[in-house]
């Protein structure tokens, strides 16, 4: 136990963990998109609906899905301290004019950028995870299916222009926080290396612009439809 506690209470360690938990928050963001991408299907959302009820009924899933929620909280509480600590490292009243070399916006800011992340996070819950759980959606059939319509909940939140910009804004917040946080995860971890991290590099940086901008091009499209 004593060691769990030396990494939780370390900077070592706490980022160890961050990216850990990073690396498996990307791999979530691969499949959720996977299904978010049904939503384009012209089929009145009966891919999606019956896409959402396989995620929700599955008992492999839904274990899973325990072990994302667990990650995401540790991942968030352990960036909230790293933030603090850096900014108490910086000292009272010490200012940046320039990013230094090497360093960039994304990295400098992962704080605020993370910030806007978990506001969108706890948005997107409440209309969504919330909802499905707990929310009284109507259901609808399909030959001999009958599930919740989470279809009519996401059109008519896409509906609405405020809530798609502000998706496209978490978006692009999460763009760069995948930015940074990508490549910083395979340095951490101690796989970085000559030979692969110009290649993780551009994974990285094809990562954080694809899937953000696919995310963002789905509540666009439907609201645009």
């Amino acid at each position: 136990m004593s060691w769990l506690i030396k990494t939780l209470t370390s900077t070592l360690g706490r980022k160890l963990i961050m990216s850990l938990t990073g690396l498996f928050l990307i791999i979530f963001l691969l499949v959720h998109l996977a299904g978010n991408l049904q939503l384009l299907k012209d089929d009145g959302g009966m891919a999606f609906n019956i896409y959402a009820k396989f995620m929700t009924s599955n008992p492999l899933i839904k274990t899973t899905s325990y072990i994302l929620y667990a990650t995401f909280i540790i991942h968030i509480l352990l960036s909230a301290l790293l933030t603090i600590n850096n900014l108490r490292a910086r000292g009272a009243g010490y200012k940046v004019n320039r990013l230094s070399e090497g360093v960039t916006w994304s990295s400098k800011n992962m704080g605020i950028l993370g910030t806007i992340i978990f506001i969108f996070l706890v948005a997107h819950l409440k209309h969504f995870w919330y909802e499905m759980h707990w929310g009284g959606i109507p259901m609808v059939t399909y030959e001999d299916v009958t599930v919740k319509d989470l279809y009519l909940v996401v059109a008519t939140a896409y509906g609405e222009l405020w809530y798609v910009l502000f998706y496209v804004v978490g978006m692009i917040a999460l763009g760069f926080h995948l930015y940074h946080g990508f490549q910083s995860a395979f340095q951490t971890l101690g796989l970085n290396h000559l030979k692969y991290t110009p290649a993780i590099k551009v994974v990285g940086i094809g990562f954080s612009l694809i899937v953000p901008a696919l995310y963002a091009l789905i509540p666009l499209l439907m609201y645009l439809s």
